[in-house]
């Protein structure tokens, strides 16, 4: 069983997606807890949330500015069903669990000593993207809806390679919960939680 930072975010964290009551989400919380670090990882190597349970973090970051959208004239129609709002934040990086490791790297401290510092890097075992990654993951335990399944493939928007705007952009016209996760998931990384170990 891997290690959990934070009991009391770990509990909230499958509360909410109990409370989605969806066939096999008991299935993928159990392998979450037994077979992968998701509740001790980092959520990126230097960028947001890089320090021991950083991914939970950011995980419920998003949720919370996700459900924050839903309450706005703007948003309260495309984002009405609580059990979406809850499984496409809480679950759209996913792909992150068993990500990363840990090297051990040199540096001056303040008195000008060298010492050892850890500094996470990306041991990707299973290279099969990003978001389309973590669809692939939850699908091995539970079904999605398909605007679930496009919000979660396309939450990282024009991070994408440029290749894919196409692509991207007909998916934000078709499925325009995937802006409103990609907005969410921005909102949590740099009003949130940027910066190292925040």
């Amino acid at each position: 069983m891997a290690e959990i930072i934070n009991n009391e975010l770990a509990q909230e964290f499958e509360s909410l997606l109990l409370s989605t009551h969806r066939e096999g989400i008991d299935k993928l919380i159990a392998y979450l807890k037994l077979k992968t670090d998701f509740f001790s990882a980092p959520a990126s190597t230097r960028f947001h949330s890089s320090c021991p349970g950083g991914l939970l973090q950011h995980s419920m970051n998003v949720y919370k500015m996700l459900k924050a959208k839903s309450q706005t004239e703007t948003w309260k129609s495309t984002l009405s069903r609580e059990d979406t709002i809850i499984i496409v934040s809480l679950l759209h990086d996913i792909c992150k669990a068993n990500f990363y490791a840990v090297e051990m790297r040199n540096r001056k401290n303040e008195n000008g000593v060298w010492e050892k510092y850890p500094f996470y890097i990306i041991d990707d075992k299973n290279p099969y993207g990003h978001g389309e990654k973590s669809v692939m993951m939850i699908m091995e335990f539970m079904k999605l809806t398909a605007e679930e399944k496009y919000a979660i493939r396309w939450h990282m928007g024009f991070s994408e390679p440029k290749e894919n705007y196409n692509a991207l952009g007909k998916a934000m016209e078709y499925y325009p919960i995937v802006v409103a996760l990609h907005e969410a998931d921005l909102e949590a990384t740099y009003l949130l939680e940027s910066g190292v170990e925040k």
